[in-house]
């Protein structure tokens, strides 16, 4: 049998995870190899490091990984009312789904009853709490938001304070404000002055974070620096949430059906 005659790049072109052609007794056979460049990911853009990850959550699959993951307000089961008294919705676990490599959070326009209130509109959110909680590092995820131009309703991805209780502070990673994507550090008080990007981004894929150190939070918008704080900023661990909510002062004009998508949510820590 013929000996495979393998190019000397063959190393570094499966690293890249690309077609590799390997001659073998004069024909062509073509390996495809699907796995990432890199097995850890880093941050996207240029970030202080070392980081190592520490949770990792790409809903590459077809259900919610439970054992990082609950649905909910808080984390409780079932059917339950918003994170937020002033919305107008209940999050039911139905409209939670994982397909096609990607979280789906889909508001609809459907009477829900939650904590004895007729909601008008029915929608989700998932969170890490009981599961996975951090004091201090780089949290990521690769978002759609909702919306067309503007951002539509109230999407968010945050942090806050395990077991949950004012006082912890509060890092809103992102949330749509007016239709713009926005970020909030919130101190123990309530306080927090949002920082709202310009651009579009809407119709896309785009990379939502923030650096949470001793002393400061940096917001990052597809690798680049909106907005930094350093004063009142908290210690104690926080949870996730993605939440998509509807009906509420903070968003503009309600929009149901609509759908906010999430590659993938990380967190590394130095």
């Amino acid at each position: 049998m013929n000996k495979p005659r393998v190019s000397k790049k063959f190393g570094a072109i499966v690293a890249a995870g690309v077609a590799v052609a390997v001659v073998v007794g004069g024909g062509i056979t073509q390996i495809v190899f699907r796995w990432p460049i890199s097995p850890s990911p880093q941050p996207v853009g240029s970030v202080a490091g070392p980081w190592h990850l520490v949770f990792n959550s790409q809903f590459d699959g077809s259900s919610l990984a439970r054992s990082k993951w609950a649905t909910g307000a808080w984390g409780a089961p079932g059917v339950t009312v918003g994170n937020d008294n002033i919305e107008q919705d209940c999050y039911d676990p139905s409209t939670v789904r994982v397909s096609g490599g990607a979280l789906s959070i889909t508001a609809i326009a459907q009477q829900e009853t939650c904590g004895s209130v007729h909601q008008p509109y029915t929608t989700g959110a998932v969170t890490t709490y009981g599961r996975f909680s951090f004091t201090y590092g780089y949290m990521e995820a690769r978002i759609w938001l909702p919306g067309s131009g503007k951002v539509a309703d109230w999407p968010g991805f945050w942090a806050v304070g395990e077991p949950y209780s004012d006082g912890k502070g509060e890092i809103d990673v992102v949330e749509g404000l007016g239709g713009r994507p926005c970020a909030t550090f919130h101190d123990v008080t309530g306080a927090g002055t949002p920082a709202c990007a310009k651009g579009r981004f809407t119709g896309g894929w785009h990379t939502f974070a923030a650096d949470w150190e001793p002393g400061s939070v940096t917001f990052y918008y597809d690798g680049t620096e909106i907005s930094a704080v350093t004063s009142g900023v908290t210690s104690y661990p926080m949870f996730l949430i993605v939440q998509l909510a509807v009906g509420t002062s903070m968003s503009p004009p309600d929009i149901a059906p609509e759908t906010m998508r999430v590659a993938y949510v990380r967190v590394w820590q130095h």
